[in-house]
C-alpha cells in the first residue's frame, strides 16, 4: 500500500464481477461485509471480510488495477508473494490468487491475499527485519540459475523486462532501460539527460556490474522484495510482526535490494544501522571497496521509477 487518496468502493464491483473474486477463494465461503480500506497509489483497494465453510472467519484485502501495467502489477504481486512466502513465511501477506474481469468501460485485474492490521507510523526492529531480508536472499533461489523471474513484475507500475540472462549487468541493464523509457515518455526528451543514461549503459553498468562476474568472482541470483521502501513496510497489530507488502521481485544480485534506501524519500532506512545489521549476514561482493559505487547505480532505477510515475519529479534532476 502506498500513497494516495483514490480507494476502492466494494459496490463499484457488482455481483457478477465479485463472482470472479470469489473463484480464488476457499469452497464454500460468503461474505459477511467488504469495505474499502487503505491508500494505493495505482490501485483500488478493499477488505472483505467472509465466512469459510467451516465456520471459521477471515479477512482478505483485495486490489484493483486497470490501464498501464494491471495485469503484471497483480499477476506478478502474487508469484512474486508466492515465492517469498515459500522461502520466508509471514515475510508478505500470505497470496490467495489474482484474475481479471470486464467491468463494462475497462479490463479489470485483481490480486486477493490475507488482510492484516497494520501500523505504518513505527520504524521496524532492525535486527529482526535485516535477519528476515537476508533470509529472503539467501534461501530465494533462482528457479534457472539465472537472473531474472518467470513472469513480469512491476514496481511502482512500470512493467520489468524480467528475461533470463546469466550476466547481472544485461540484466540490470534491462531494468535501467525500463525507467529510462518510462521517464522520457512521462517527462519528454531531454539531451544532456538522454547523453548522461547513454553513458550509464555503455561505460558505467559493464564497469561497476561487469566486476562482480569476472576475474574468478561469481554472484549467486537472490530472490528481492524489488519495491522495498518505508511505505511498503509494516508492523502487524496482533502480532507485532514485521510485514512487507507490494512485491515487485526479481532474481538479482542482492543489493539491488538497498538502492531506493539511498534516495531522498528514505525516512529510516537512511540509517547506517540496517545495512550494518544485514552485512552480518550477508558480506558485501567483491570487489567490497565498490559496494558504495554499486549502491549509487542501484539508486538510480528508484529515481527514475518515481519520475516516471510523475511528472514533473524532482527525482529527474
Amino acid at each position: 500500500m502506498s500513497d494516495s487518496s483514490e480507494v476502492c468502493k466494494l459496490p463499484a464491483i457488482d455481483r457478477l464481477n465479485l463472482m470472479r473474486v470469489f473463484q480464488v477463494m476457499p469452497r464454500g465461503t460468503a461474505i459477511s461485509s467488504a469495505e474499502s480500506c487503505g491508500i494505493s497509489t495505482w490501485t483500488r483497494t478493499a477488505k472483505i471480510s467472509v465466512i469459510l465453510e467451516d465456520g471459521s472467519r477471515k479477512r482478505y484485502f483485495l486490489k484493483c488495477a486497470t490501464g498501464q501495467g494491471a495485469r503484471p502489477l497483480v499477476e506478478g504481486e502474487f508469484h512474486s508473494a508466492s515465492a517469498i512466502d515459500a522461502v520466508v513465511q509471514g515475510l508478505v501477506p500470505k497470496p490467495a490468487g489474482w484474475g481479471e474481469y470486464d467491468n463494462g468501460e475497462t479490463q479489470v485485474y485483481f490480486f486477493l491475499g490475507d488482510f492484516h492490521d497494520i501500523d505504518f507510523s513505527a520504524a521496524p526492529d532492525a535486527e529482526h527485519l535485516m535477519s528476515r531480508i537476508a533470509d529472503l536472499h539467501r534461501r530465494g533461489k533462482s528457479p534457472t540459475g539465472l537472473f531474472g523471474f518467470p513472469i513480469p513484475t512491476v514496481c511502482g507500475k512500470m512493467e520489468r523486462t524480467v528475461i533470463w540472462e546469466k550476466s547481472w549487468a544485461k540484466s540490470f541493464t534491462h531494468h535501467l532501460k525500463d525507467v529510462i523509457k518510462y521517464d522520457s515518455e512521462t517527462n519528454g526528451q531531454w539531451v544532456e539527460y538522454d547523453a548522461a543514461c547513454q553513458q550509464l549503459i555503455d561505460g558505467v553498468i559493464p564497469r561497476l556490474l561487469g566486476a562482480l562476474q569476472s576475474d574468478g568472482r561469481e554472484i549467486t541470483p537472490a530472490l528481492i522484495h524489488g519495491d522495498l521502501w518505508e511505505r511498503n513496510i509494516g508492523i502487524d497489530m496482533e502480532s507485532g510482526e514485521t510485514v512487507l507488502f507490494d512485491p515487485g521481485s526479481t532474481y538479482a544480485h542482492n543489493e539491488m535490494e538497498f538502492g531506493t534506501w539511498r534516495c531522498t524519500w528514505a525516512s529510516y532506512f537512511n540509517s547506517p544501522i540496517y545495512m550494518r545489521l544485514y552485512q552480518r549476514h550477508i558480506e558485501p561482493s567483491e570487489p567490497v571497496d565498490e559496494w558504495n559505487d554499486r549502491n549509487r547505480l542501484y539508486s538510480i532505477h528508484p529515481y527514475l521509477n518515481d519520475s516516471a510515475g510523475h511528472a514533473g519529479s524532482f527525482s529527474r534532476q
